[in-house]
């Protein structure tokens, strides 16, 4: 456990300490595209964070690789190696995307070639465990075609979701948490060394995520860009294919008995192999009501739009950060929930604290619409948005009577010296100080 927390500490202090460097080359690389219709932030911000994010995830195998016990993923697994050369070719796509946006189609096909890249080094599934009917041995061409189908679809998810400041890289932080405590558990608690390379590609990726949060928070002062998206998507990738497709459940030993009963009996233990997407469930839904929207509309899949799951929170009218905490609760809540019952589906408490805990995401998910108004008395005291419309209507009309002309004037004065004459990097130049928003 050791040497893992000093993985992903190296790998998040990399991440972090070349963030700003990486900020500023984007910027003189003119990776700093203009506001969309879809997009939410108001000033350009660069690109390209996803640079800084492939060398915090080169520096992390590079440390693991000199490590006592680590050393031994990569001298009895090649599967390290599958992950750093698929995650160079998306990497290198991604770069050229954020920097002169290439076709769609050429950037679905090189996400297929960088999942074939892993497949031909090892990094594939092998089998998978069918409750009811015992281990399920694939063959090399459908093998091939699921590990390349959760590549793509991994990676796609993860990069549909990131639309707001932090929003992709904490619920991939959240996701990887989960998993390296899955993994972890595998490898340790059952000794199946087969576990090892995935719960190393989890560690690693909390810490590329971790590395980049603080620059990406609200307000951003750098965008991960396609170059990031699409590489956490497919470190996540890679680590569920790895414990998917390289774990007997029969391994286990938990139930005596036929293998048939074993897979049948331990299905709750290995829902994240048999289901690797329930940890980015989230995205993953947005993903697919993103493609029936677009395709019913008789637009092309890969279409932008203003109609993913951020975008409908912040229509309802929470705020931006509270959008994107709400968006954390609910990737926590499907991916720790998933996590418990693995550990314990016997327990009813643990079921009854998941659903209480649905209830409450819900409430906070609506609350904007149910926003409390404070009696009439108490509408000078309370804040602007607890109090009745139209008293407030009224209060500003009176306002607007009572200074007149001058106020006006006065007021819009006012305002023109507090616009920019120039917009910057996000309200800065590229060593300046950013702007509060």
């Amino acid at each position: 456990m050791r040497e893992y927390l000093l993985t992903l500490c190296i790998t998040a202090a990399v991440t972090y300490l070349l963030t700003g460097p990486v900020r500023k080359f984007a910027i003189v690389a003119g990776a700093m595209p203009e506001i969309r219709a879809r997009d939410v932030h108001r000033e350009p911000t660069p690109r390209l964070g996803g640079i800084a994010m492939f060398f915090g995830l080169c520096a992390g195998l590079l440390v693991a690789d000199h490590l006592t016990n680590l050393n031994a993923v990569f001298s009895n697994s090649n599967e390290p190696r599958a992950l750093l050369s698929g995650a160079a070719l998306i990497w290198l796509i991604g770069v050229l995307d954020d920097k002169f946006e290439i076709d769609a189609l050429i950037k679905l096909g090189g996400q297929m070639i960088a999942a074939g890249v892993m497949v031909v080094q090892g990094l594939t599934i092998l089998w998978l465990p069918v409750p009811g009917v015992g281990t399920f041995a694939l063959t090399q061409w459908q093998g091939t075609l699921l590990t390349v189908a959760l590549v793509v679809i991994t990676i796609n998810a993860v990069n549909f979701v990131d639309g707001l400041d932090g929003l992709a890289a904490g619920m991939v932080c959240i996701a990887s948490a989960a998993f390296f405590m899955y993994a972890y558990r595998i490898w340790y608690g059952y000794g199946l060394e087969a576990a090892a390379p995935a719960t190393l590609f989890a560690a690693i990726l909390m810490g590329m995520c971790l590395g980049f949060l603080p620059h990406n928070i609200h307000p951003a002062r750098i965008f991960m860009g396609d170059s990031g998206s699409m590489l956490i998507g497919l470190v996540l990738a890679a680590g569920a294919i790895s414990i998917t497709g390289q774990i007997d459940p029969d391994a286990m030993n938990l139930f005596s008995g036929s293998e048939r009963e074993t897979v049948h009996q331990t299905v709750p233990v290995y829902i994240p192999l048999l289901l690797p997407l329930t940890i980015i469930a989230v995205p993953a839904a947005d993903l697919v009501l993103a493609i029936v929207r677009r395709t019913w509309r008789g637009q092309s899949p890969f279409a932008a739009d203003r109609g993913h799951l951020h975008h409908r929170l912040l229509e309802i009218g929470h705020s931006h950060s509270r959008a994107v905490l709400i968006m954390y609760f609910w990737s926590a809540l499907i991916a720790f929930g998933t996590l418990a019952y693995s550990v314990n589906s016997a327990s009813m408490w643990i079921v009854l604290g998941i659903a209480a805990l649905s209830a409450v995401g819900l409430v906070l998910l609506l609350l904007p619409r149910f926003r409390p108004r404070a009696p009439r008395w108490a509408q000078r005291i309370v804040p602007p948005r607890y109090r009745r419309r139209r008293v407030a209507l009224s209060a500003s009309a009176e306002c607007a009577e009572a200074s007149g002309p001058a106020a006006e004037d006065g007021a819009g004065a006012d305002a023109e010296r507090r616009t920019p004459a120039v917009a910057g990097a996000n309200g800065a130049s590229a060593l300046g100080v950013r702007a509060r928003r």
